[in-house]
């Protein structure tokens, strides 16, 4: 079940706020962790069981650490649940590649090929292991307690708002608020309105775009136009999808009383990389630097260690986001080389760029950086890299002439519009009146009923990050 569908929107949402309403303050983590397992269960039964092992894997590791006197045993403790996650982590997502790796290399026929059925990968599952981490780490460190509640542990780690797609929420950000939270009419039309926006960036920019994607990648030898509107519109595809479900999970959390943090900031604004990784989700690059790049020494350590460790963390920050190809670790790489760049070129102090010209640049490399992030294959991302760099034709390919409609060139459009729209906020500041406080009111709830209208008509497009 994903937030963009009927079944989440007219079934589970109308009964779980209901019984959520109806239940006292005392009860309502509980309600929501039972909804949470029936969310996650609607997707797979079978894969709730290791989704409540690691609700309680993760609550007894953090009363183990805090109950262990000694900081060697401490460590010890945290090393042991800290690995327990990663071993289920790396099974589920890097198994089959490392067997097709090891078949590609020892020959398909040959007497050392592995015969292999393929694992299936858990929803949400990266999500709720680096979840897990942060919080065993804090508690480790004593920046949090350990919940001696598993109900109040569990609904944090199981949440359904957040469980899909993020953001990655750290216990410590929702620690009060699993105690005491409003749950009133402000903080719901508010939370309400997150929704809206966000189920609209997700079905009418996001959803209507993916067609036109699909083709582009698909094509065997893509032309420039091809594969630059494949490009974009993926790059567009990718940001709408992913950040209008952290705007739905926003919502949704501030619904029900809680505060969940901004995970996008204008990222496709950003005038470096540093910049974008400062605005590009936000959750996941503070958990990287918290957690992974400030542990190996950072930028304490010497320059030629910094630079290693900006490589190391972006590899595995690529390693995490797939497991069913290589290319995502090409794509973690080429961010720590951008990363390692930007780095030199502000130590050395050659001069400032214009503003325009960075924004110009960085973007380039964040789209260029998407084809390889996006192609299945590295053959695929090297034909989609020749037809951007006109080596295949100009022209359109007679696959995307056929996909292309009106409404996909309206998405592209209207998420480009949507893009820019922040560079004009100190004049849409200054606007003001009646007409304007009823536009700001009235758009998100027809972009909702338009977006509610297209998931009936043509189904539900899961989230990118939905099985993952």
């Amino acid at each position: 079940m994903v937030f963009a569908s009927l079944e989440f929107l007219t079934i589970f949402l109308p009964a779980f706020l209901a019984l959520y309403a109806v239940v006292g303050p005392t009860r309502r983590n509980a309600t929501l962790l039972l909804c949470s397992w029936v969310f996650y269960g609607w997707w797979s039964p079978i894969f709730l069981l290791l989704f409540m092992f690691l609700a309680v894997m993760g609550w007894v590791g953090g009363l183990a650490i805090d109950a262990t006197k000694t900081q060697r045993a401490r460590g010890w403790t945290l090393t042991a649940f800290i690995g327990l996650n990663l071993m289920l982590l790396c099974w589920f997502k890097y198994s089959n590649i490392l067997v097709d790796t090891l078949n590609d290399m020892v020959g398909a026929g040959s007497a050392l090929s592995l015969e292999w059925q393929r694992v299936i990968l858990p929803i949400g599952l990266s999500f709720i292991v680096l979840q897990s981490i942060s919080y065993l780490i804090d508690v480790y460190r004593r920046t949090v307690p350990a919940d001696k509640s598993f109900v109040s542990f569990g609904a944090y780690q199981s949440m359904f708002v957040h469980l899909i797609a993020g953001p990655i929420i750290r216990y410590e950000w929702v620690k009060r608020e699993l105690v005491s939270r409003p749950f009133d009419w402000q903080h719901f039309s508010l939370g309400a309105r997150r929704l809206m926006i966000g189920m609209s960036m997700k079905v009418l920019i996001a959803d209507t775009l993916a067609p036109v994607v699909d083709v582009a990648f698909a094509v065997q030898t893509p032309s420039f136009l091809d594969a630059w509107l494949g490009c974009i519109g993926y790059g567009l595809q990718l940001f709408f999808d992913f950040a209008g479900y952290s705007v739905m999970a926003i919502g949704l959390g501030m619904m029900l009383g809680f505060r969940f943090p901004e995970n996008f900031n204008n990222p496709y604004l950003a005038t470096s990389i540093q910049d974008f990784w400062r605005r590009w989700h936000l959750s996941l690059s503070s958990w990287i630097r918290d957690y992974l790049y400030i542990p190996l020494g950072g930028n304490r350590v010497g320059p030629i260690r910094t630079y290693i460790n900006l490589l190391l963390t972006m590899s595995i920050a690529g390693l995490w986001h797939g497991g069913d190809s290589w290319n995502f670790l090409l794509w973690g790489i080429a961010h720590g080389v951008a990363l390692s760049v930007d780095r030199l070129w502000n130590q050395a102090k050659i001069g400032r760029v214009p503003t325009f010209v960075s924004r110009v640049l960085t973007l380039l490399f964040v789209f260029l950086a998407w084809t390889i992030f996006r192609a299945h294959t590295f053959d695929s991302g090297l034909q989609m890299y020749a037809g951007q760099f006109g080596l295949n034709g100009f022209g359109l390919s007679d696959a995307m002439s056929v996909i292309l409609r009106p409404s996909h060139w309206l998405a592209y459009v209207l998420g480009i519009v949507c893009v820019m729209v922040p560079l004009l906020q100190s004049w849409t500041d200054r606007q003001s009146g009646p007409g304007v406080v009823i536009v700001a009111t009235v758009w998100p709830i027809i972009g909702f009923l338009f977006s509610f209208a297209l998931i009936a008509s043509r189904g539900a497009v899961p989230f990118l990050y939905f099985q993952f």
